[in-house]
């Protein structure tokens, strides 16, 4: 009995031959871009250039929340934070 080669769409790899053919894979990725692999015939995860991934993560450091407030027309106003008391109990000792 011969196998045939299924074709898939290109950037698809059923897991199967994403674990068999993992080198392609990685050059694939770095040649054409990113790479799906699919269970079943559904997405599971795509394979991306680590560059990619580090761009697509951002910077965890905080400096585009800091930067972003910095440039906040609102960021003389004073805000003073309500307290408000909450009730008091009566307690017998």
């Amino acid at each position: 009995m011969t196998r045939t080669k299924k074709h898939h769409p290109p950037g698809r790899w059923p897991l199967q031959d994403a674990k068999a053919r993992f080198s392609e894979l990685v050059r694939r990725v770095r040649s054409d871009g990113p790479q799906h692999v699919t269970v079943r015939g559904h997405d599971e995860v795509v394979v991306v250039a680590a560059e990619e991934f580090r761009r697509l993560k951002g910077d965890r450091t905080g400096a585009a929340l800091i930067a972003a407030l910095q440039a906040s027309p609102y960021r003389e106003t004073d805000i003073e934070p309500r307290r408000d008391r909450p009730p008091v109990r009566d307690v017998k000792l």
